[in-house]
């Protein structure tokens, strides 16, 4: 179907900001991308605090973690044409005005429903915000200032991460988690407001795209009901649950109906075509595996911490922090290897170091102090930019060059998927352990009734020993399920590391920072 022009289009060159209007637009933009990229992570140790405020189970608060990551999955694959449809800047200030209103429905929920609902709208409202403001960023930077624009860019995605745990645990401790998503208003209407005022004299050509609306029906469909089954699982009992079983039907069958239509499509909203380049297919593999890892890990700490080890929200979000600052430093030393090594090489060393620094945090036990938890987090900074960076690079090498807006979607689609449906899995796995191993501990605890007796001899009353004694079953029971799952992340990470080495060496160099576009 040929697309139809609706609007006439102007140069680059045409449109000019002055010097220093150009670089306070870089500020509203790069700090668009930061807010977005900061409530992937700010909601990560305000779980507890929610959960407990609005009267739901652990399992249920992480439904805020999975919901925006849903969202925002849903709408990346869509950007594109949005863009093309209505305009790159008048999208952009629609989804960041949009993403303050969530925002404060967010802060003002007085429901779990309700919270998880405008969070999943505050999703959709996000996902344009990252591509479109590294585009926006490279269209008003002269071009001998592009690597400027995409170090800011790349700068508050690596930031962003980083300050989101320290933040939201802050927030959570000194005032109430509402403010988690109530600063974030403010900033939105900022940034839109002036985004719109410095860049509404941008012209592009505008097309009257058709919209697959079969796909991202089917799109909807199968990824709501696939997150519903994950959420809900724990709770019902899985497959012995009528609801769970028709849930992962739907799913199932709109997955295969969904992968059917877009192949045949003539504008599909996810292009499936670029799986035939192997390359692609197998660094796609890799960044789902070793993201969902890592999401999990950054999800596992901070219950981990909170729910055990008597830290704060504020504390817990510090000691989590450290592999992004680590991260960051490395980083720039990274960007400049993807340019003159094997990208396999790099992503390989990357991902068996985050396999064998997760596997080194399977030995945790409750006497650790806070250096003992930092260490280890400190040292899986130093793998995160060897992952992140060269796996976008390879992936995109691997794609014909008319394909690589199409694949750059299609990427971060399944890198925000498998973030979602990881936090969900550590969620309810974390806690089903919980309950395996204090009910094998009850079978096995005390046998020789020493601890009983030393408890009876300090004059201890029986319902204050077995008190006791279940403290001590309960604190092991969480520190053994969390072992487990580390053990499991680390062994995803490892099977990672060597998944890559199916990918055949690129042919060409592309910079990471095109994965925007």
């Amino acid at each position: 179907m040929k697309q139809d022009s609706i609007s006439s289009s102007t140069s680059n060159d045409s449109f000019q900001l002055s010097k220093g209007m150009f670089w306070f637009a870089a500020i509203m933009l790069t700090t668009a991308n930061f807010i977005a990229v900061l409530n992937m992570t700010i909601a990560n140790v305000s779980v507890p605090n929610i959960a407990g405020s609005l009267g739901a189970t652990t399992s249920q608060g992480t439904w805020v973690i999975t919901s925006y990551a849903v969202g925002e999955a849903i709408t990346v694959p869509l950007t594109g044409w949005l863009a093309s449809r209505f305009g790159a800047v008048r999208v952009f200030v629609a989804a960041m005005i949009l993403f303050g209103v969530f925002s404060l429905i967010c802060a003002m929920s007085d429901s779990i429903g309700l919270l998880v609902i405008a969070r999943i709208f505050q999703g959709f409202s996000g996902g344009p915000l990252m591509p479109l403001s590294q585009t926006l960023l490279l269209r008003i930077f002269p071009k001998e200032k592009a690597g400027a624009a995409v170090g800011m860019w790349s700068m508050t995605t690596l930031i962003a991460p980083v300050i989101g745990p320290i933040l939201g645990g802050y927030l959570c401790d000194e005032y109430s988690w509402e403010w988690v998503f109530l600063i974030n208003f403010p900033i939105a209407v900022v940034c839109g407001f002036f985004a719109w005022k410095l860049l509404k004299g941008y012209i592009e050509p505008l097309f009257r795209n058709p919209i697959d609306v079969v796909g991202l029906t089917l799109l909807i469909i199968w990824v709501a009901t696939l997150q519903l089954v994950l959420d809900e699982g724990k709770d019902l009992d899985w497959f012995s649950s009528t609801k769970i079983i028709t849930l992962s039907i739907i799913s199932m069958i709109g997955f295969i109906t969904f992968i059917i239509w877009e192949w045949y499509e003539e504008h599909p909203i996810v292009d499936l075509k670029v799986f035939r380049h192997r390359g692609f297919s197998i660094s796609v593999l890799t960044i789902s595996l070793a993201f969902a890892a890592f999401f999990g890990v950054n999800v596992l700490t901070p219950l981990w911490l909170q729910n055990l080890m008597g830290y704060t929200a504020t504390q817990a979000g510090i000691t989590v922090a450290w592999t992004g600052v680590t991260a960051l430093f490395i980083a720039p030393l990274v960007a400049n290897l993807a340019m003159k090594v094997d990208p396999r090489k790099l992503i390989f060393i990357g991902v068996f170091w985050l396999g064998i620094i997760t596997l080194w945090r399977c030995i945790a036990n409750t006497d650790m102090g806070f250096w003992d938890i930092s260490i280890p987090l400190i040292f899986l900074g130093f793998g995160l930019p060897f992952f992140f960076i060269p796996t976008t690079g390879l992936a995109l090498a691997s794609v014909d060059e008319k394909e690589m807006d199409s694949a750059a979607g299609l990427m971060n689609f399944i890198r925000t998927l498998s973030g979602a449906f990881a936090t969900s899995y550590v969620a309810t796995v974390w806690n089903n352990k919980i309950i395996e191993n204090h009910a094998e501990l009850v079978a096995i605890s005390d046998s020789d009734l020493n601890m009983r007796t030393t408890f009876e001899n300090m004059g201890m009353s029986i319902d204050a020993i077995n008190q006791a004694i279940d403290y001590v079953i309960s604190g092991q029971s969480v520190m053994i399920a969390t072992n487990q799952l580390m053990l499991i992340l680390g062994i995803v990470f490892l099977f990672a590391a060597f998944v890559i080495w199916l990918a055949p060496k690129p042919n060409r160099i592309v910079d990471p920072a095109s994965a925007g576009h």
